[in-house]
């Protein structure tokens, strides 16, 4: 009975074991599925117009109509006030050249409509910047030859900006520091011979 009774004890122990390793590692599966879960909750932005790291078509350039792209984000941070937007081309022969400056788009705001306004300020009580242009509002792709990257980068703000004048890319950068709960980016490419 000695025998048989330390049998069963240690079958029991054995099962409570490996009724605690399922049960951790149940709970790490959990975890990295709510993490994942989060990655793929991520703040992002997205254009019918073009696919990130796509080509942008000629009506959104200097060689088309020249107007400015639909664009949407999704999976906005909590606690945003405001929006943000600069687009810029680093390929550029002059260094970074700045081709929208748009800010203090409402919070609940999820999408700038196709060849929206170039004017200062627009009805929703967002404000343009000037781009390199020397120009109010959206200044399209129009680079000298070559194909180059042109970054549309949102920024989800905490506040809305106290700005005023003509407010180019470095003055809002400037605002925005300390501000931002969070960036998305969409890339898209053009290309002239």
């Amino acid at each position: 009975m000695t025998g048989h009774f330390r049998a069963l004890c240690l079958v029991m122990i054995i099962m409570v074991v490996a009724s605690v390793s399922v049960s951790c590692q149940t709970k790490k599966a959990e975890k990295g599925a709510a993490v994942k879960g989060k990655e793929e909750m991520a703040f992002m932005i997205t254009s019918t117009a073009f696919k990130h790291e796509g080509m942008i078509p000629k009506q959104y350039t200097c060689d088309g109509a020249d107007i400015s792209p639909q664009l949407a984000w999704s999976n906005v941070p909590d606690s945003t006030k405001s929006f943000a937007l600069i687009c810029d081309d680093p390929d550029a022969p002059v260094g970074d050249w700045v081709h929208w400056v748009l800010y203090n788009l409402p919070a609940d705001t999820r999408e700038i409509k196709e060849k929206i306004a170039n004017d200062a300020k627009l009805p929703n009580g967002a404000r343009h910047g000037t781009n390199d242009f020397r120009k109010y509002g959206y200044g399209g792709p129009c680079p000298p030859g070559g194909t180059h990257r042109y970054f549309f980068k949102l920024y989800a703000l905490n506040s809305i900006l106290t700005l005023t004048g003509k407010v180019t890319k470095k003055d809002l950068l400037d605002a925005m520091k300390g501000n931002i709960l969070g960036q998305a980016e969409l890339m898209g490419k053009y290309s002239r011979k």
